[in-house]
């Protein structure tokens, strides 16, 4: 097969499960395991390489310009792994010189050795999952830190020369009042990060948190609302210009990687559950750290889900995903991708805009702060408007 150009390869994110963890957090329901199996996470390491040397043949026509290492706590993995990972990305796919290369760290886990490490190899942003800074409330939910911790985790991350640093925080957290989030948020943007990640948290069947919800006092839906229009009315006022419902960047410093999934890009997961958009194919790896090892190795099955996403599927994805942004969608590019008209989703906005939660501004149409609230309304009426203008016969 042919090896393109620079110029005329595609744009491909790469993302690296790391499942493993000090220990599980009590809201957590992403696929991690909890403890340090130093024999799993060697097999683990040798199963991950091996896997991205057979998908970089698959992709000649491709230029990697995101990387990211997401978990579980890949800090808490090990430099000299996550080291050896980016060296076999870097062997096998043509990574951009420019790219943003991310991990994802618990304060716990970040030591000056990890972070010189990091940095020489050429990571470039963290992602530092604080959460709160209230020592009873991180012990509640199951954080394996202090917000001590995490303010030293801030200095040393700055001392090894990290420019680009996301603060993740949640709120609707037990007990929390909207004075208790307004007082977190100004506390944190003390450490004047690049970008802040704002979650409400979401209470999820099979977590321990799960058992206990009715009895912790978790804020009610209108709370937690009034605490996300906060959110955005502070960050604003201090910079943080918003690019997704849950996201806030100083100017120029949004996520290029998260950015992918939001506006249709091309990614290659690697690791147990992780997700894949390549070549017009989405397929989630086997969500079992063991099966995944021994697929890998063995020449086993590690796809659990394989489709091919038709054009139409695609029209629907791209209301869903880009509504989500604040860059929103318009009809030139709706038109111009999906071949289908945009009068029949221009109506359900503008009902949308009479009541302050959508918004048109040079020619793009996006939610406002109100509409994100409720956003799976809106893009539920949008996606019944857009399968009416689609012909029956485009239909079957």
């Amino acid at each position: 097969m042919p090896i393109l150009p620079r110029s005329e390869k595609t744009s491909l994110g790469i993302y690296i499960h790391i499942p493993f963890c000090r220990s599980k957090c009590q809201y957590c329901d992403f696929y991690s395991l909890a403890g340090d199996d130093r024999k799993l996470m060697d097999r683990y390491l040798k199963a991950i390489c091996t896997h991205i040397k057979e998908a970089g043949e698959l992709a000649p026509g491709y230029r990697v310009d995101t990387i990211y290492f997401g978990g579980g706590t890949p800090s808490f993995f090990g430099a000299d792994s996550l080291a050896a990972i980016l060296t076999a990305i870097r062997q096998n796919f043509d990574v951009a010189p420019r790219a943003e290369i991310t991990f994802e760290a618990n304060p716990d886990s970040v030591t000056p050795r990890l972070l010189r490490r990091l940095k020489s190899e050429g990571f470039n942003r963290v992602s530092l999952g604080i959460q709160n800074d209230n020592d009873e409330m991180l012990h509640f939910l199951g954080r394996p830190h202090s917000y001590e911790d995490a303010k030293m985790a801030v200095k040393r991350i700055r001392r090894a020369g990290f420019k680009n640093l996301s603060l993740d925080l949640m709120y609707g957290l037990p007990n929390q009042s909207l004075q208790d989030w307004i007082d977190t948020l100004n506390h944190v943007l003390q450490l004047q990060p690049e970008h802040m990640s704002c979650y409400g948290l979401k209470v999820e069947p099979d977590t321990p948190l799960y058992e206990l919800r009715d009895r912790c006092g978790i804020p009610d839906d209108d709370t937690q609302a009034e605490m996300y229009l906060a959110t955005v009315e502070l960050l604003r006022t201090k910079g943080y210009r918003q690019y997704e419902i849950s996201n806030f960047a100083k100017r120029g410093m949004a996520s290029r990687h998260n950015l992918k999934y939001w506006q249709g890009g091309e990614y290659l997961g690697f690791g147990p559950n992780a997700s894949s958009d390549f070549a017009g194919k989405r397929f989630v790896m086997v969500r079992d750290v063991c099966g995944y090892i021994e697929g890998i190795l063995n020449h086993g099955q590690v796809i659990e889900d394989i489709q091919e996403i038709p054009l139409r599927d695609r029209a629907g994805e791209y209301l869903m995903t880009r509504l989500r942004t604040f860059a929103g969608i318009s009809r030139e590019e709706y038109e111009r991708q999906y071949l289908l008209p945009f009068d029949p989703i221009e109506e359900e906005l503008e009902k949308n805009r009479e009541h302050h939660l959508a918004i048109l501004s040079d020619g793009r149409w996006r939610l406002s702060p109100e509409g994100f609230l409720v956003s799976n309304s809106i893009i539920s009426d949008l996606l019944l408007a857009q399968e009416r203008s689609i012909p029956a016969a485009k239909r079957r």
